[in-house]
């Protein structure tokens, strides 16, 4: 069975709820905060309940930060392919959010950034496989060594680009040697907006389509609106369940997940985009990243949804 491979960032998220964001030089008191396992793991945790093989690649550290991932990671099956980075510890990622559920982040470096096209190839993809990639790695450091890597994947691995809101900002010709790389393009309508200039969201999937290449499947997630799924010349609508959130960090993390999970099992992309967008909606009523619901969970929730639709 194909795998889900992911090659980005894993992060320890300290999670602080506030009741509104502080004016510049002043001051909040939290109502709580959590550390959790974040970044590339909440993707492969959703990947894994969905029940795929999902392995990370990227790099890890020693010391509580590094152990808090492995730890998560092992628990949900995940495999590593790497060994942890022996003098720096994972970093942190600073998320405050708000009553509406609305996040804002705060990002620190460490062990995780220390990726080398050697230790990324440890992930030995094979075709058919999955590798996920993020707009975040395409900083320095990890900028080139994920580039040089990617140079030298086999034939029939699709390279799945997560944008995240950096990638937009990013100069053409870098975003152009990226998308050289990109099968699957899955991101939120601000990302697809950020590369494309389109403000009419329809225009968009097929926009990226000619910035990719002919053969990219293209998601771009609106919310409570769904998301569209376009190949073949064509895009499909595919309906939410709208929710009342909680927490929305790590919703589109949970949806990139399920989706690649439902094709390593042999779904067609309008079919695991449902499934992705019925996840996202059981994780968004839920506090923490990589709170994925599991394929049970999704399989209830959607013949409960089909129960309640009018016939």
């Amino acid at each position: 069975m194909p795998r889900v491979l992911h090659t980005a960032q894993a992060l320890v998220d300290l999670v602080i709820e506030v009741p509104a964001l502080p004016e510049r030089g002043g001051n909040v008191n939290a109502a709580c905060q959590e550390r959790y396992a974040g970044g590339a793991v909440n993707i492969l945790v959703a990947a894994a309940r969905a029940g795929a093989e999902a392995v990370h690649g990227g790099a890890h550290g020693t010391g509580p930060n590094g152990d808090l991932i492995r730890e998560t990671l092992a628990r949900e099956g995940v495999g590593l392919a790497a060994p942890p980075i022996p003098d720096d510890d994972t970093a942190e990622c600073i998320v405050l959010v708000e009553p509406t559920a609305e996040r804002t982040f705060v990002t620190a470096y460490g062990a995780e950034r220390r990726i080398t096209a050697e230790s990324l190839a440890l992930l030995e993809p094979a075709p058919g496989d999955l590798v996920c990639i993020s707009g975040y790695s395409f900083f320095e450091p990890t900028r080139e060594p994920l580039l040089e890597w990617l140079g030298t994947l086999p034939d029939g691995v699709e390279v799945v680009l997560d944008p995240g809101a950096p990638f937009g900002a990013f100069d053409t010709a870098l975003q152009d040697r990226v998308l050289a790389h990109v099968s699957v393009w899955t991101s939120n309508a601000d990302e697809a907006r950020a590369l494309t200039g389109r403000d009419a969201l329809e225009d968009t999937p097929a926009a990226i389509r000619r910035r990719v290449g002919p053969g990219c499947v293209v998601i771009v997630r609106d919310g409570e609106r769904g998301c569209t799924v376009f190949h073949h010349g064509r895009g499909t609508d595919i309906p939410s369940f709208p929710m009342v959130p909680v927490d929305t960090n790590g919703a589109g993390d949970t949806h990139t997940g399920v989706l690649l999970a439902e094709r390593t099992l042999g779904a067609d992309w309008e079919v695991a985009a449902l499934r992705a967008n019925a996840a996202a909606a059981i994780k968004v009523t839920r506090r923490g990243p990589a709170t994925a619901p599991t394929r049970a969970e999704v399989d209830a929730f959607l013949a409960g949804a089909a129960q309640e639709s009018p016939a």
